[in-house]
């Protein structure tokens, strides 16, 4: 066992020894050439948030930019960083219900919201509404992106 972990440390030394000096500059915590994260790359996220029916004014289009956070959105810096927490890990925080998801029969309001644009590089055509319990958690994972409603 401590061969093979010998070895791989050597090869694995080897391989970042090989990677230009320029790729050396940012390092990470144990002295480790940084990597960028996959499926954020740089740039600005822009999306475009449109609520109807949430009542209290909390109703019009958003605009939200992050990476800087920005836009004509209420909360911009606390939507980012939910996104942010929701995209972990690689997950799709604009991921519709699976197929087949067995929902309460509760009705949450006739809000109703539409969020377009780009998020990591990816497109983002998502519509979200809270007609069922599943549809409700799926709207309040998203507050503070889409508004908190009464209900």
């Amino acid at each position: 066992m401590l061969r093979r972990l010998a070895v791989t440390v050597a090869a694995s030394a080897a391989a970042l020894s090989a990677v230009p000096a320029a790729a050396h500059a940012d390092t990470g915590p144990l002295g480790l050439p940084s990597l960028p994260l996959l499926g954020k790359p740089a740039g600005q996220d822009q999306l475009r948030i449109a609520v109807s029916d949430a009542g209290d004014g909390r109703d019009g289009t958003y605009d939200l930019e992050c990476g800087p956070a920005g836009g004509t959105h209420p909360e911009p810096s606390d939507a980012c960083a939910r996104l942010d927490q929701l995209s972990e890990d690689g997950h799709d925080p604009f991921a519709p219900l699976p197929k087949g998801a067995q929902c309460t029969m509760q009705y949450g309001g006739s809000a109703t919201a539409r969020i377009t644009g780009t998020w990591h590089g990816r497109p983002v055509n998502a519509t979200y509404k809270r007609t069922d319990g599943c549809e409700i958690s799926r709207w309040q994972g998203l507050v503070p992106v889409l508004p908190a409603t009464g209900r």
